[in-house]
């Protein structure tokens, strides 16, 4: 499903380049749980980007279901995103003005869906992430479990093939990291590819598959 070919990217800081990914060649199946793993400032977060197309390689390639992202103009990269790719991120990024239900319906909006239609696709994956009690709550008015729980809910309104998640258990407990890599666990079993950055090594123990990073470099 996702192939890099000689992955690298650099950023440039006025006359100096700092190397984030060197050469980088991986290939992810479908339905398969990934995790990339590594100490701060060995690539992943980078990679990720790259993967979910949020960013472009400065070389190289990535690959999604045949496509070279890599020659795709901003459009064609939304267009992969909203069609193919579900985000989760560390910080939630929930807006705190709308309440849950708002919340996960919101892609929908951008995507043209229908008011009723959006807020009934909403309703059914808050209850799928045992939210449905707290459909009319804010983000505010929720615990950091439940507001990770309300993102991976938004990150599935798009129907993806592609899950993946920045620290999805960063910030929160232990206990209710677990849960959260349960409901990870079990969206893989349905078929979806997840992909998540993770520092816990606990939490790498239970992906069926670890990628290592160093220095911007996929260790062997």
């Amino acid at each position: 499903m996702i192939r890099t070919e000689h992955l690298s990217k650099i950023y440039r800081m006025g006359q100096i380049e700092v190397p984030a990914l060197r050469d980088v060649s991986v290939e992810i199946e479908e339905g398969e749980f990934l995790a990339i793993v590594g100490p701060s400032g060995s690539g992943k977060s980078t990679f990720l980007n790259m993967l979910g197309c949020l960013d472009k390689p400065t070389t190289g390639a990535v690959f999604i279901d045949g496509t070279n992202t890599a020659l795709l103009n901003e459009n064609g990269l939304a267009e992969i995103r909203r069609n193919k790719i579900g985000f989760i991120f560390q910080q939630f990024n929930l807006i705190h003005t709308l309440n849950t239900l708002e919340n996960v319906s919101l892609p929908l909006f951008f995507a043209g869906v229908s008011r009723a239609e959006r807020l009934k696709r909403a309703a059914e994956l808050l209850t799928k992430v045992g939210l449905e009690k707290r459909m009319q709550h804010k983000p505010s008015e929720l615990s950091g479990g439940q507001q990770q729980r309300v993102a991976i809910a938004r990150a599935l309104s798009n129907n993806p093939e592609i899950i993946i998640g920045d620290e999805p258990t960063g910030n929160v407990d232990s206990e209710t990291g677990t849960a959260i890599m349960d409901l990870l666990t079990a969206l893989n079993r349905e078929g979806r590819t997840v992909i998540i950055v993770t520092h816990d090594t606990e939490i790498a123990a239970h992906v069926p598959r670890v990628i290592k990073m160093k220095d911007g470099k996929v260790l062997d």
